[in-house]
């Protein structure tokens, strides 16, 4: 075992068809008051608002329905205002990883001079398997000389200190959703195997979170009411967010930031393209973890090399692709060639590109990359 280093932040996991009915204990027992809740229009439209604004009962303040795609600093700024006014003292965030990304952002907003410095904790309730809920990151898209950016930061504030799973309300998530955020999680756990900053917890949470995926990833897209299935993905998701928590992400991550924050294209959408061509471009340099990567999604390794397993654990991740019809190249996503070396440039300037376990020495090698996938 190599050295390694991790910090655990304190957090209450509730897992299970019908948790979501621990919300109000949870939050009396650890003593809130007025809770703010961050989400999106949708969320009321399928009842999940709804049921969660009954389950806290007095203890909600107010519900900011505004959330949108890749978290515009003018609606953290909005929400941050509104939360402000209605003295909250916890944040919400209720359904995707933009949701929950909206509430770590108002949470670090609120504890920032000249509003108020105390602490503002954040509760997730995820609806898809994004994993943010698990996670200290989260990401704000501001522009800059008329450019859309993504800026994402870490702080250990905004980790979560409840997160709810419940996958009764995974139930009615539209297949194009379950497939994207099924494979963004799926790519979790392929960079935390081979990160620069692998350690037993994370690689030990990405590989139960490939093999329960590996059985139910397509399931849940097929069959969307199949409980059972939800319930193993979200398990899943769990230890997919887990290992995220604990490792440096790398390239795939870096560049699919940048494909979304400034482009607009979904997040999943743009893991479904980028993952099989960041894990070939890794293959020579960490086909051993690729390897573990297949064994893990349950490919037989027989007698077959490294470098061959690495190949098939590409190959599975395509098939998934395919099978749940999301999109495999840039082109599907409407970017043009043309954007491609202004894409390059912006990845190559992420420190989360910086560290990954291939190094990248010039912008060129980026640009092939995303060549390759367009």
């Amino acid at each position: 075992m190599t050295d390694f280093h991790l910090e655990i932040p304190a957090q209450t996991i509730r897992f299970g068809p019908g948790a979501v009915s621990q919300l109000a204990g949870a939050i009396e027992q650890a003593g809130w008051q007025r809770v703010m809740v961050c989400t999106t229009p949708n969320s009321r439209a399928r009842g999940h608002l709804d049921a969660i604004e009954a389950a806290l009962g007095q203890h909600l303040a107010i519900s900011y329905e505004g959330v949108e795609p890749h978290v515009p600093a003018l609606q953290v700024g909005d929400a941050a205002a509104l939360g402000d006014r209605y003295h909250v003292d916890a944040v919400i965030g209720l359904g995707g990883g933009s949701s929950i990304g909206t509430a770590k952002a108002v949470s670090m907003t609120l504890q920032s001079p000249p509003v108020v410095t105390t602490r503002i904790p954040v509760i997730a309730i995820p609806t898809t398997y994004a994993g943010s809920e698990m996670t200290p990151v989260f990401g704000v898209t501001q522009v800059e000389n008329g450019v859309p950016r993504k800026v994402t930061r870490s702080d250990i504030r905004v980790t979560p200190r409840i997160v709810i799973y419940d996958p009764l309300l995974t139930l009615d998530l539209p297949p194009r959703m379950t497939a994207g955020t099924g494979i963004n999680a799926v790519a979790h756990c392929v960079e935390a195997l081979y990160s620069v900053t692998r350690n037993p917890l994370a690689s030990a949470a990405a590989s139960g979170g490939l093999r329960a995926m590996a059985h139910a990833l397509v399931r849940c897209f097929t069959q969307g009411n199949d409980v059972a299935a939800r319930t193993e993905m979200l398990g899943g998701a769990f230890l997919a967010g887990t290992a995220l928590a604990h490792v440096a992400m790398g390239l795939h991550h870096g560049i699919c930031h940048v494909l979304g924050g400034t482009t607009g294209v979904a997040h999943g959408d743009a893991n479904s393209v980028m993952l099989p061509h960041v894990m070939r471009f890794n293959a020579l340099t960490v086909a051993p973890q690729l390897a573990e990567v297949a064994v893990a999604m349950g490919i037989a390794p027989g007698a077959r090399s490294d470098t061959a397993l690495a190949e098939a654990a590409v190959e599975q991740v395509t098939e998934w692709v395919a099978q749940m019809r999301l999109p495999a190249r840039l082109r599907d996503l409407g970017i043009e060639e043309r954007q491609l070396p202004d894409l390059a440039r912006m990845a190559f300037a992420s420190r989360t590109v910086q560290q990954h376990p291939r190094p990248i020495g010039d912008v060129a090698e980026i640009e092939t990359l995303l060549r390759a996938a367009w």
